[in-house]
């Protein structure tokens, strides 16, 4: 070793590499990291130690100075009960949970001292869990430091060296790629989770890219989508950034089933719709057919399945883009309120009205859209201004003697059958064919099963970073329970369950079975009996009074009722129960059901 590689500065010589080395080590095992020189120089660092560099550190260098003084490591996995954290002056300030320092020899001395720390108890957990296996990946890496003194004159650190020697014994998947997206080094699990050979991966370009669409990075796990010339996939993991290198870190639990793909060819303002089943590929090429024309658009169907997710897309597709959209609730507005809250009111309206009057919201809604959601509880009186305002596209606020012309595009939405709410003389017919010039049927999630994988991790992605936390892996039970499960409340009902599971699923883990609500696993058990049911459903009239028979009367005639309640007509109860009409109008004679 020469003198310079033995000086007390050596370690500033490839200072780049150990700062390097230091981000990339710190993300692998989750820890801080701190290295000194044996002057207690700080040469690198993350978190807490991530600063200062070429300075002491202001405190907690007890244990370091141990180390360079006996030249050996030093193991503390709880620094409360260890002896030589009591000698420590700065005991009651620390905040160090647990510590492994190892010391970097040359061949004449100590040159300084790399140590990995825990400040919280995450941290204190892995560590004490795997201390034997940390102390001895620092041990080959202080050697290597050593061994990469000797490049350090021509200026070309070595440091590739030390990551396939760290990285071939983690139990984690990592890729580390270079400026350009190249695979430089790829560790066994990495390839085990991709299904890949090293040779088709070492040196080509690999891209990973964020599922979701997030201006703000998340420090947890969430989906990447990653493509390797023609091969592509989604994988959960973190992406980092360090200097010229990037480092892909796969999380420890991967779907069992990955999530199909979102679309490429989805242009901005749709990609919340999300779904590939043929309904939901039928119903976005129509949305971007219609977006454009100022006509009004009336969107059907059941209680939370995104009706406004939908409208929301048409707006944002629409050429009025950048201009409002105002959002209404008619079953959620008084009616006593409802008039003013849509048309406005001018100054002394009526009792308690605004000194200045206010505007209405269809008024706010001028050169934009206007939502009108449950459009089929707005009262018959406001009916017949709506339909005035739409023909004559002007609003005339209460109290006001001159109407305010306004330029809104409607869209409005229902669950309920209006046909049959005209024929009661609870909606306008003219009203009906004003707001239904361009029908959009959203099919409920019942109907589009293939999309319930895509749909859940969507979820996860969207709530585990609302939420802030670690993107959970999935048990393929889980998805083939959700699957089979009948959506009454359709994506809104599964969106509230995700938030529940990600909120109850320790960190880092696995959601299974065992998480998922009592009644997921009643569906799954009623599953095979209902199945045996519409196969006699589509059988015709074939159930006799045998052992057992009474009982499946009994529930083909509870799953025809159940139906009736949530279709809109015969039709669509037939094709629900995989049957003809005219069988369908037998069992309705025959069980004495009405809808």
């Amino acid at each position: 070793m020469s003198e310079t590689a033995a000086s007390p500065s050596a370690l500033m010589l490839i200072q780049s590499t150990i700062l390097n080395f230091s981000s990339l080590l710190a993300n692998v095992l989750r820890m801080e990291v701190e290295v000194v020189d044996n002057h207690l120089i700080r040469i690198a660092g993350t978190g807490p130690y991530g600063s200062g560099f070429g300075c002491p550190p202001q405190n907690n260098s007890h244990l370091l100075r141990n180390v360079i003084e006996t030249q050996k490591e030093v193991v503390i996995v709880d620094s409360r009960f260890n002896p030589l954290c009591a000698a420590c002056q700065n005991r009651d300030s620390c905040k160090e949970r647990a510590f492994i320092g190892v010391p970097i020899l040359g061949p004449q001395r100590c040159l300084g001292v790399i140590s990995l720390i825990a400040v919280n108890n995450e941290q204190h957990h892995r560590l004490s869990e795997n201390a034997e296996m940390f102390a001895q990946y620092i041990w080959h890496v202080s050697r290597l430091l050593v061994a990469n003194l000797s490049s350090a004159q021509q200026k070309t650190p070595k440091n590739e060296a030390i990551w396939p020697l760290l990285l071939s014994n983690i139990d984690q998947g990592v890729i580390v790629r270079d400026r350009d997206c190249k695979v430089r080094i790829i560790n066994d699990r990495a390839l085990e989770l991709l299904h890949l050979a090293r040779e088709s991966v070492l040196g080509r370009t690999l891209t990973v890219e964020p599922v979701s669409r997030q201006k703000e990075p998340s420090e947890g796990h969430i989906q990447h989508r990653v493509r390797l010339e023609e091969w592509q996939n989604v994988l959960t993991g973190q992406l980092h950034h360090t200097g010229q290198q990037s480092l892909f870190l796969l999380a420890f639990h991967q779907s069992a089933s990955l999530a199909a793909l979102p679309e490429d060819d989805d242009p901005p303002g749709i990609e919340r719709l999300v779904g590939q089943s043929l309904a939901m590929k039928k119903l976005k090429r129509l949305i971007m057919r219609i977006a454009s024309s100022p006509s009004s658009v009336m969107i059907l169907g059941e209680s939370g399945s995104g009706k406004e997710v939908v409208a929301r897309a048409i707006h944002r597709l629409s050429k009025r883009h950048d201009k409002p959209f105002v959002a209404i609730n008619c079953a959620a507005i008084p009616e006593n309120l409802l008039e003013s809250e849509l048309f406005g009111y001018v100054k002394g309206a009526f009792t308690g009205a605004s000194p200045g009057g206010r505007p209405g919201l269809i008024q706010s809604a001028s050169s934009g859209t206007l939502f009108l959601d449950e459009i089929g509880d707005m009262p018959l009186s406001l009916q017949a201004r709506l339909l005035r305002a739409i023909e004559t596209r002007e609003v005339l606020p209460v109290g006001a003697s001159r109407p305010v012309p306004v330029d809104i595009r409607i869209i409005s939405a229902t669950h309920q059958n209006l046909q049959g709410f005209i024929s009661a003389s609870r909606f306008r017919e003219d009203l009906f064919y004003r707001l239904n010039v361009i029908p959009l049927e959203l099919p409920p999630l019942r109907e589009r099963g293939e999309d319930v994988e895509l749909l859940l991790h969507y979820f996860l992605n969207y709530h585990s970073l609302r939420i802030g936390c670690t993107y959970p892996g999935v048990s393929q039970e889980v998805v083939r329970l959700l699957q089979s499960y009948r959506w009454p409340g359709n994506v809104r009902e599964l969106s509230n369950l995700v938030e529940y599971l990600v909120n109850i699923v320790p960190d880092g883990e696995m959601i299974d079975s065992a998480l998922l609500p009592p009644v997921f696993h009643a569906a799954s058990t009623l599953e095979t009996r209902e199945t045996a049911v519409v196969k006699l459903l589509r059988a015709g009239d074939c159930l006799h009074d045998e052992e057992g028979g009474a009982n499946l009367k009994s529930m083909e005639k509870t799953i025809i009722e159940e139906a009736l309640q949530r279709c809109r007509n015969k039709k669509q109860v037939a094709d629900e129960l995989g049957i003809g009409v005219a069988t369908l109008y037998r069992k309705i004679k025959k069980y004495h059901l009405t809808d």
